[in-house]
């Protein structure tokens, strides 16, 4: 990975998220080149900031990961009480908005791991049986207990529809088998949780399963794949569900979170403008990672140079746009982990 000045600039825009007090947020808007009519991502998003420490420690950094996780369990108000981890957060700890993504708990909890590797410090140790317990305590039989919102915050799984989004139920699974390396006890509910994925999402990936099922194309359902490990890269299901990514999601080269998204980021005079959706680095990197374990090494590297080739400063927004008029937020720290994450596993196919 030397002598890439795209991967030097992702490691400078990671830490240029890394706030004093421990604090990752998700891109940092005082940056004088961040885009002026955006919506300013100075918050934090555990898992933004969860990406962002696995990407930087498969890169060799090692130097921020711990003052985040200490950051979460002293300053990210009502985690200690609830072990719950909600939409995002201010620098100083205060929740910003209450949408409950419990998703973030299991990202949260696959970083802790790959930080770690299962030898915790002792107050670590605290920080990562809140987060699963916090988990199970929402997880009915078989779907979530309380209103939970999924990873994009644009729609909730309704407990009195007994749904669950898949996204977020496969990073469970994942967080609480990473948390078995504290207390094995946390396999049987992960065991469980996966036999009600895997029931829903038979015939098909769906985006939120329950007694209304929501069975639109979503990339983010890639994470069933990697990082998550629900479904094997060769299944068949996930051919299938990378070609529907490929036919409904991708416009001129460039992949869309779903059909219609009209999410820009653009913000002006208090209004959240939506003015049409553009293509997602993450997705191309995140496709990129999926193709590269399934060895189609030379598919990854169409996928990813889609987005280099429009990046020619080095910074990678938010959506990349096919006109002059639209601007992403830009730079994005999530974007930047997953580019790194996806030079790690085309260097090393074998890595997860």
């Amino acid at each position: 990975m030397k002598d890439d000045p795209l991967l030097s600039m992702s490691l400078d825009v990671i830490r240029d998220c890394v706030v004093a007090n421990g604090a990752v947020v998700a891109a940092n808007s005082d940056r004088p080149d961040y885009p002026r009519d955006v919506q300013s991502y100075r918050y934090v998003w555990p898992r933004d900031a969860a990406f962002m420490c696995v990407a930087a420690r498969r890169a060799g950094i090692r130097d921020f990961q711990e003052g985040f996780f200490r950051w979460l369990l002293h300053r990210a108000e009502g985690l200690r009480e609830s072990g719950l981890l909600f939409q995002n957060y201010y620098v100083n700890g205060p929740k910003r908005w209450l949408g409950l993504q419990v998703d973030q708990n299991g990202t949260t909890l696959w970083a802790l791991d790959d930080f770690y590797g299962g030898d915790y410090p002792v107050d670590i140790r605290d920080l990562v049986r809140r987060l699963a317990e916090g988990i199970l305590s929402v997880w009915g039989k078989g779907f979530f207990s309380t209103l939970t919102q999924d990873l994009w915050e644009e729609r909730y799984a309704y407990p009195d529809l007994e749904q669950f989004h898949s996204y977020s139920l496969a990073a469970c699974i994942k967080g609480l088998r990473c948390a078995a390396a504290l207390d094995e006890a946390y396999l049987g509910p992960a065991a469980d949780m996966e036999i009600a994925l895997k029931e829903a999402n038979r015939k098909g990936f769906v985006r939120t399963a329950g007694k209304l099922r929501d069975t639109a194309c979503d990339a983010s359902l890639l994470g069933l794949v990697w990082p998550f490990e629900i479904h094997a890269p060769r299944d068949p299901l996930v051919d299938r569900f990378i070609g529907a990514v490929e036919k409904r999601l991708t416009v001129r080269g460039g992949i869309r979170r779903y059909e219609n998204d009209c999410y820009d980021g653009h913000r002006q005079r208090g209004i959240d403008s939506r003015r049409g959706g553009g293509a997602w680095p993450i997705l191309h990197f995140w496709l990129a990672i999926v193709l590269c374990l399934r060895g189609e090494h030379e598919k990854a590297r169409a996928y990813a140079d889609h987005v280099i080739r429009r990046v020619r400063d080095h910074l990678l927004p938010e959506q990349l746009f096919d006109n002059d008029i639209q601007e992403g937020i830009k730079p994005l720290g999530w974007s930047h982990a997953m580019y790194i994450l996806y030079r790690t596993m085309a260097d090393e196919p074998g890595l997860r």
